[in-house]
């Protein structure tokens, strides 16, 4: 448990530097969030042009001016953000560049630095293993041999509270990397409904995560934070997920439940079903997102992660400047 806290200690400050000298500078502007809004808080009128909406007229200047004007909205000066973020156990695997926990941690530092400028707020609930151990007519095919059972006093499921200041925020993704990882499956549905209670006032919900749980278990939860909430879902994959390679037998560990199973990878047709299934899951899973009208950003742990997000976000601040009239 010590080695795993310093580990994640000092992937931390790494991402840290990392995020802090290459997103300084590409992203200027009063409002730096990943996604931004017309905004709510009233601001000057205008004369009215064709394609304004109709429901911003500012009745009062039109009838003091005898011409129509729209009244404009700017961003608000204050914004809070929320994080889910799943540490469950299948999240501590990787086979290239990065464990899938690393980019987790790496997605909520730079969440936390793009959104808790000029006053913002942000908050993290942090889910893990259910507690809960595999059954025991199982554990024969377990690494080890069964033990007692071990108590776990920490919940599943950790609130950090949302506050501003970056001190503050540089607190809540401490407490995110030495957040203990249970044993079982975690409950991806359970953690992102957390965001919807209590009832917040509209802001940012970031759901981190593999999305390996059952789409059906997380699907309804997303949609109804995205009724009131803008969302984003970074998905963090491993290209092994994806594809086997060919490597002869290969032993297989199921992390949140210590099962075993061996694969014979040489088989083509084993490995083209893998494919094929893997890419069926992915295609679920971005067809649940998008039906809930979240943002998707994937990150993978064989590719320049920062670079991937600060393509993100400039294709989101493309998309959004290009569908405005104003």
């Amino acid at each position: 448990m010590e080695d795993s806290t310093a580990r994640a200690e000092a992937v931390l400050g790494r991402l840290q530097l990392l995020v802090t000298r290459k997103l300084d500078g590409l992203l200027q502007g009063d409002y730096v969030g990943l996604l931004p809004g017309p905004g709510s808080e009233a601001g000057e009128s205008r004369e009215y042009r064709p394609g304004d909406d109709v429901r911003r007229m500012d009745w009062p200047v039109t009838a003091r001016t005898t011409l129509p004007h729209v009244r404009r909205t700017v961003a608000d000066r204050e914004l809070e953000t929320w994080l889910a973020v799943d540490l469950s156990a299948s999240l501590e695997f990787g086979t290239a560049r990065w464990l899938k926990s690393d980019l987790v941690l790496a997605a909520a530092t730079a969440m936390a630095h793009l959104t808790v400028r000029g006053g913002n707020r942000i908050g993290a609930v942090v889910g893990t293993g259910s507690g809960v151990r595999p059954p025991e007519r199982a554990a024969r095919w377990r690494r080890k041999p069964a033990a007692a059972p071990e108590s776990h006093p920490q919940a599943p499921f950790v609130r950090l509270p949302a506050r501003p200041g970056r001190k503050e925020a540089q607190g809540l993704l401490r407490g995110i990397a030495r957040t203990r990882i249970l044993p079982g499956r975690a409950d991806l549905g359970a953690l992102i409904e957390m965001l919807n209670r209590p009832p917040r006032r509209r802001g940012v919900a970031v759901v981190i995560s593999d999305f390996m749980a059952p789409v059906e278990g997380w699907e309804r939860p997303i949609r109804k934070l995205g009724v009131r909430h803008d969302v984003l879902a970074v998905e963090v994959v491993d290209p092994r997920e994806l594809e086997l390679p060919d490597v002869g037998v290969l032993t297989l560990a199921d992390p949140e439940s210590g099962l075993l199973h061996e694969v014979q990878t040489a088989d083509p047709e084993l490995r083209r079903r893998y494919a094929e299934a893997a890419g069926e899951q992915r295609a679920a899973i971005a067809r649940a997102l998008r039906a809930a009208g979240a943002s998707h950003l994937r990150l993978r742990t064989d590719t320049d992660w920062l670079l991937d997000m600060v393509r993100f976000v400039a294709a989101q601040r493309h998309a959004r400047t290009r569908g405005t009239t104003r």
